[in-house]
């Protein structure tokens, strides 16, 4: 019974965390400040695979239908699987620490391989040092919205997972008492 209702949760939290990251990118924000990222770290976390990546590449999908289809998707579609990859190694015990960390390196990861295809496909600078560096440099007012994004979300998903975690936990104790 137990395991049955553990799937139930799974596939719900799934298709929550699902309709979340297909409205913070749809919905007017600031420039990559959507929860994208933090669904990514958090699916591979807390998802069975291969939901987690299913989850996350759904969620691009059916965005890019409506935000539009580029060159650099690959390079985007890449740095989220690499965001699900390190949610599956975070440790299972919560702490603000670690998530933050991970969220740091998660959007640090988005940053290096999206402007990396931007430099690379995108057709906006040129195929040259110079080039490069100036891709990135223009680059890093949308990596401060990108971690302060995924910073919050990643808190708010991983805080709320582990209230709702402890608080089931407390009354399946409290059950076995009676």
């Amino acid at each position: 019974m137990m395991k049955c209702e553990m799937k139930k949760a799974n596939l719900v939290l799934s298709i929550v965390l699902t309709l979340i990251a297909i409205a913070s990118r749809l919905l007017p924000h600031p420039p990559n400040f959507t929860a994208l990222g933090a669904g990514a770290l958090f699916g591979g976390a807390k998802i069975a695979r291969p939901y987690n990546y299913l989850l996350v590449l759904f969620s691009l999908f059916v965005t890019d239908i409506f935000l539009g289809f580029h060159s650099t998707m690959p390079f985007v579609y890449a740095a989220f699987i690499l965001s699900v990859a390190l949610g599956e190694i975070m440790p299972k015990k919560y702490s603000v620490k670690k998530t933050a960390t991970y969220a740091l390196i998660s959007s640090t990861a988005f940053f290096i391989i999206t402007n990396l295809g931007v430099w690379l496909v995108g057709g906006i600078y040129e195929r040259s040092v110079a080039g490069l560096v100036t891709c990135f440099v223009m680059a890093i007012p949308f990596y401060g919205l990108t971690l302060l994004g995924d910073m919050l979300y990643s808190l708010g998903l991983f805080s709320a997972y582990a209230y709702q975690s402890e608080k089931i936990y407390k009354l399946e104790v409290a059950n076995e008492q009676r």
